[in-house]
């Protein structure tokens, strides 16, 4: 059982009116050009929730077309769905349709979306790589699609992976951005003797298991941190330019950091059986990685091309972990959805859905 429950938008403290559309950026991009925002109505997107086996899902949806092919964008771990803000600003400044068709999800214990059952018990256990990406299939089919173009940041791009994999033909194609792979499942697997491959991931998860063993009071440090003005230098491993990240980005990752989340999803990154299931993949697959990237080592582009049939990289210079959010343009060049119908107008309200 699915059901989706349309969020009433807020209004505003001062006014009603709608706020502006962002600035477009100069003709020649700026490092991370864009804030993270986090008012889906600034992208003509409505918030759904949606009460699956997996937990409480909240969605943000729209600019429907007649199309039957959703585009979906998985955001990374200490993450949600305002990650892939600056690439929806950037396409709507490049001019053009930009996106269409979106499906935008707070995945399972991240954002806004919870874990709890269909009963409303909490589950502190989150779901599988194979069960969330049984969720976004869900998701998708409750909200009327058929097929996907699916684009995925960090643990996302993972879960992409595994989507395409179990779901060969509902998925039209496959973009990752920095997506975390075989250097991580490694690392996860022998923290100690593959060290040398991520150090900066394997420290990190070091950091995170500590920290989740303080539960609440482990967030509220990484908070307290950002508060003081203290968080920013601490991430400078995942940016080439963290002087010049806008603060609504590291805000967001304060915000969004859940250390127990972190280290349960390394975890089971590191249980994957990668081989058997990227090469079930037969969609294009396109990739981009920052190249100062500390997440993702050179050796997984070569693995991947190895696993997955059609698979095309590219590396984006002076850039990090980020590249949606850093170079959300070039970005956009590379991994850009497939064009789709003019958007027709979508509904305020959403149905409840029963799938089989």
């Amino acid at each position: 059982m699915t059901i989706l429950l349309t969020r009433p938008v807020r209004a505003a403290a001062t006014h009603s009116a709608p706020p502006a559309p962002p600035a477009p950026p100069r003709a020649t991009e700026d490092y991370c050009p864009f804030p993270l925002t986090s008012d889906p109505r600034r992208f003509g997107l409505t918030t759904s929730t949606m009460r699956l086996r997996g937990g409480t899902i909240v969605v943000r949806h729209g600019r429907r077309t007649a199309g039957d092919t959703a585009t979906i964008l998985l955001h990374g771990a200490a993450g949600s769905w305002t990650t892939w803000t600056p690439l929806l600003q950037s396409a709507r400044s490049a001019g053009g349709a930009g996106f269409t068709d979106l499906i935008i999800p707070d995945l399972p214990g991240w954002g806004d979306s919870t874990l709890t059952t269909e009963a409303g018990q909490a589950n502190a256990a989150a779901p599988g790589i194979e069960a969330t990406a049984a969720l976004i299939a869900e998701i998708a089919e409750a909200l009327g699609y058929r097929r996907w173009q699916v684009l995925g940041h960090s643990m996302g791009g993972f879960i992409a992976l595994e989507l395409a994999a179990s779901f060969v033909a509902e998925t039209a194609s496959v973009g990752l951005v920095s997506a975390t792979t075989y250097a991580v499942i490694d690392s996860v697997r022998h923290p100690v003797s593959r060290f040398g491959i991520l150090p900066a991931y394997t420290a990190l998860l070091g950091v995170m298991r500590v920290l989740a063993g303080f539960g609440r009071g482990g967030t509220s440090l990484v908070r307290a941190l950002d508060r003081l003005g203290m968080l920013r230098p601490l991430t400078a491993p995942l940016f080439a330019r963290v002087a010049a990240v806008h603060p609504s980005v590291i805000s967001a990752l304060a915000t969004e950091v859940r250390p127990d989340r972190f280290a349960a999803a390394s975890a089971l990154a590191g249980r994957y059986d990668a081989d058997a299931a990227w090469s079930r993949i037969r969609c294009p697959v396109r990739a981009v990685r920052g190249s100062s990237d500390a997440f993702v080592a050179e050796a997984d582009t070569a693995r991947l091309r190895r696993v997955i049939r059609d698979f095309t990289p590219h590396t984006l210079p002076g850039t990090g972990h980020f590249g949606h959010v850093e170079r959300p343009g070039e970005t956009l060049r590379l991994l850009g959805p497939v064009p789709t119908p003019t958007p027709i107008p979508l509904s305020t309200t959403v149905n409840a859905t029963t799938l089989r």
